[in-house]
């Protein structure tokens, strides 16, 4: 992409209405746009992130075995009546909207009895199960205070997988392996070191549910830490009955805040046997499924990265979900400069290396201003100067050090 063709511009002021770091620096940057509180568009460089986002999440949840599907955002009020979700004095964010014919439907909040619902007709005996079913897909919640940029929005993209069980041994091998692709998918979006699994109350199905939480000062959630085993506590769970049961001591763990960017947890037979979701055992007996949840907040995630890893001259993107690999940058100069440029481009295209080609006939400054605020992993500069040493300018976001290389040796190291 030539940056001379991008529609947006970057801005040198923080929107004023922006109280979030993320939100601050994405509209800066022209990755998202502001329509109304907690409601954002993605622009062309926002979009391109979110969806390898995406990507990284679909490798981890097939490789476990999941099949995607597409669940609609409209919803049927029965369904929620069955398991008592429907009024708003038990759930009290729902998005809900009249029909013209009366009567009202949902606005996608959760879609756990929509997949039961759905596998009615597809399951019969314990020999269709174990099934993993995810979707990613717009979720609606009506967030009283809509305050954290993109982290907590009123519509936003959401990963939700259920998994369904003949029995507790397949449910609970299957639980530990999603723990497992979590943290790979927290460690490919270049959360790893800063997010940490921690327990937290799980509700009416379990004694426990586990986080994934990303240590920030921003964040909205206390845990407590332990470095030494890398898990935590969330603060509403911690007692004496954990500590004792994790084997953990409370003078070893430290208090921090932090961003919860992903949750697992079980659901037992609660939707299944509300919704009337039977299979024949093995030995010829009825019974429901047993179901586990799966959740990742797709906007929450690429907002966090924003929040932890961004420094004070803007967003530094891992090289897994940055826009592209590469910000190109011609210094305004000689014909033979941007001939030189150009060709560059084409190269480093068809050596597969995602460039974004800053093409733009401004002052250097501004030029390398606008490298630091859009946060792509590595700056690589042409002008007459290099063109002279017969080597191009190659600069990493997160460092101050600047080197010289040819072709060859440019592509290898972005590669």
């Amino acid at each position: 992409m030539r940056q001379s063709q991008l529609f947006t511009k970057t801005r040198r002021e923080a929107p004023k209405d922006e109280v979030a770091k993320n939100a601050k620096l994405l509209i800066r940057a022209g990755f998202i746009n502001k329509e109304m509180a907690g409601v954002y568009s993605y622009l062309p460089l926002g979009l391109r992130v979110l969806e390898k986002i995406k990507n990284i999440i679909r490798e981890e949840m097939n490789a476990l075995g999941g099949q995607e599907v597409q669940m609609t955002v409209l919803q049927n009020p029965a369904l929620y009546e069955k398991t008592n979700r429907w009024s708003d004095d038990v759930v009290d964010n729902w998005f809900k909207t009249e029909l013209k014919s009366g009567g009202k439907l949902g606005l996608g909040l959760t879609h756990e009895e929509e997949f039961v619902e759905m596998l009615l007709d597809h399951i019969s005996s314990y020999k269709d199960l174990p099934i993993y079913l995810y979707q990613i897909q717009k979720k609606f919640r009506n967030e009283a205070r809509a305050k954290s940029g993109i982290m907590r929005g009123r519509e936003f993209t959401m990963k939700d997988m259920y998994s369904f069980h003949f029995n507790e041994d397949d449910f609970r091998d299957f639980y530990d392996k999603a723990k497992g692709a979590y943290e790979k998918i927290f460690e490919r979006a270049g959360l790893g070191d800063k997010t940490f699994i921690t327990f937290a109350s799980g509700g009416i199905f379990s004694k426990y549910s586990h986080e994934y939480q990303t240590l920030s000062d921003v964040g909205e959630d206390t845990i407590y830490l332990s470095e030494e085993k890398g898990m935590a506590v969330n603060k509403e769970v911690l007692d004496e009955e954990t500590l004792s049961l994790l084997g953990l001591k409370r003078e070893d763990l430290v208090e921090k805040k932090a961003i919860e960017v992903g949750n697992i947890f079980e659901l037992g037979t609660k939707y299944s046997s509300s919704l009337g979701l039977e299979f024949i055992t093995s030995s010829g007996e009825k019974a429901n499924p047993i179901m586990g949840c799966y959740g990742i907040g797709i906007d929450r995630l690429m907002g966090t990265v924003v929040e932890v890893l961004s420094d004070d001259k803007g967003i530094v993107w891992p090289k897994s979900i940055a826009p592209f690999t590469v910000h190109l940058v011609w210094v305004s100069g000689s014909e033979a400069s941007a001939e030189e440029a150009d060709k560059l481009y084409t190269d480093l295209e068809e050596a597969g290396v995602e460039v974004f080609y800053d093409d733009r006939d401004v002052p250097a400054g501004e030029k390398f201003a606008d490298v630091d605020l859009l946060g792509m992993p590595y700056r690589v500069v042409v002008s007459d100067k290099t063109l002279k040493g017969g080597k191009f300018e190659l600069k990493e976001r997160t460092s101050d050090e600047v080197r010289m290389v040819d072709l060859s040796e440019l592509v290898a190291l972005v590669k």
